[in-house]
């Protein structure tokens, strides 16, 4: 406790007075981190949400069952068979992108973003469908159609808006796993981060490193939970109101 009130979350293990503070490691190691979750969580949104909107309008048509297969593939992909795939294939055999171990270099960032987004994509594809479908059936869609609005304004505005709770829910938890460090995006491309912080400290038994990830972890996990809670307010007037 009185290593969390002075800020430091302890000093390392072994030889403790030789290394930095818990909390120096972590703030080292927290950039890449943040950068790895808002890439991934871009390349989620960009593809779910028009994939869903997409598979909703045309729902029971061949768009709707190939947007269902591309959901279930990337949801069946486990991320330590794909990010080897990505990198045999973009780095190894194309050499259009950087590797493993190369962070800092231009589109370093690519490769794992596309790894650890393209399951979020899946998952948020999938409830985008089947949220809008339901929105589409309710009577103040059929009565925004009758006044003649245009088709856009209905699905977007009206439609989309009221969609989104249920995806934001979702978006924002696994934001916040993602933030707390994707252990095995990190591992597989030996990228810095909470999660090889986390891995590392567990391997060294640094003690005082994995309390403080876990914690920080923690911390993470319950300001994204609050956050969601302020987003459904943006989302659905009705709950600001309430």
């Amino acid at each position: 406790m009185r290593n969390i009130a002075n800020g430091t979350l302890g000093r390392q293990c072994p030889n403790p007075e030789a290394k930095p503070t818990v909390m120096e490691r972590i703030l080292e190691v927290m950039p890449y981190t943040i950068e790895l979750a808002i890439g991934g969580m871009l390349v989620a949104v960009l593809l779910a949400l028009p994939l869903g909107i997409i598979a909703a309008v045309r729902r029971g048509t061949w768009v709707d069952t190939s947007a269902a297969i591309v959901s279930l593939l990337g949801i069946s992909m486990p991320i330590m068979w794909m990010g080897p795939l990505l990198i045999f294939l973009f780095f190894i055999y194309l050499g259009w992108l950087p590797g493993p171990a190369e962070a800092d270099a231009p589109f370093a960032l690519v490769l794992p973003s596309v790894a650890v987004g393209t399951h979020l994509m899946a998952m948020l594809s999938r409830m985008t469908r089947s949220s809008l479908v339901e929105v589409l059936g309710e009577d103040y869609m059929v009565t925004a159609r009758a006044k003649g609005l245009p088709r856009s304004v209905v699905l977007l505005k009206h439609g989309l808006r009221n969609a989104l709770l249920p995806v934001i829910t979702v978006a924002g938890l696994q934001f916040g796993a993602m933030l707390s460090g994707a252990i095995i995006t990190e591992k597989v491309f030996s990228r810095p981060g909470l999660g090889t912080l986390l891995l590392d400290g567990i391997a060294e038994r640094n003690f005082p490193m994995v309390q403080g990830t876990v914690l920080v972890i923690a911390c993470i996990y319950v300001t994204v939970n609050i956050l969601v809670d302020l987003a459904y307010g943006l989302a659905d007037p009705r709950i600001r109101v309430a």
